[in-house]
């Protein structure tokens, strides 16, 4: 659920603008899962960019006050939320873990990294949101932990049906600062894409993982 659909386009903008965000449907990317894919995302770049990393910490911050509450901890997803987990619970002035895809396998084998008390109201921060697996991950780690999760706030999803269904499933409530529909739209009418590209980059998210590069002249 995207909440502010200017926010969500504004967003999309930014993170296009410093390639955060690459749209190529001529010559597709490929993921570490093998699906070839007209986009690619690393929110990761906007941490180098202040104006748009404080854009995007205090729009986050804003909707997760406004959604869930202040909550007592800000929890981010490892590696990729990290960054703007931890400037997110700065602005809101409330503690921050961060939850590794599994526990170390020295020292003291912790998955959650820092103070988090059994009990404590969560808010989950994440990047991004392709298939959900590893945010939902996260979230079952600090559920065992004793967590008492109000929901995740992430800056991007791409829409899978997948995600959704994931999502749903494990009764985690999502927000999402940006959505694909919303970067469709405003690369569409920043002249960022075509028409042509629009509609490959379309049936990709229909059917990624089956989905091939097409010619597009």
């Amino acid at each position: 659920m995207v909440l502010d659909k200017n926010t969500a386009k504004k967003t999309a903008e930014l993170l296009l603008q410093i390639n955060a965000i690459k749209l190529n449907p001529k010559n597709p990317f490929t993921w570490a899962s093998g699906w070839e894919s007209p986009i690619y995302c690393d929110n990761r770049v906007a941490l180098s960019f202040p104006p748009i990393r404080n854009f995007i910490r205090e729009n986050m911050a804003r909707q997760i006050e406004e959604h869930y509450g202040k909550p007592d901890v800000i929890a981010g997803v490892a590696t990729g939320a990290i960054g703007i987990g931890i400037l997110i619970a700065e602005y809101l002035g409330v503690p921050f873990v961060y939850v590794r895809p599994e526990p170390k396998k020295h020292g003291r084998k912790n998955q959650i990294e820092g103070f988090l008390e059994s009990g404590q109201n969560v808010v989950v921060v994440e990047d991004l949101i392709s298939t959900g697996k590893s945010s939902l991950n996260a979230v079952q780690a600090l559920k065992e932990h004793g967590a008492n999760i109000k929901g995740m706030m992430a800056i991007f999803s791409y829409g899978f049906d997948v995600a959704t269904q994931n999502f749903e499933e494990q009764k985690v409530y999502l927000t999402t600062l940006s959505h694909y529909d919303h970067l469709l739209e405003q690369a569409i009418e920043t002249n960022y894409i075509n028409e042509k590209e629009l509609e490959t980059l379309k049936e990709w998210r229909n059917n990624p993982a089956e989905w091939g590069p097409k010619a597009i002249k």
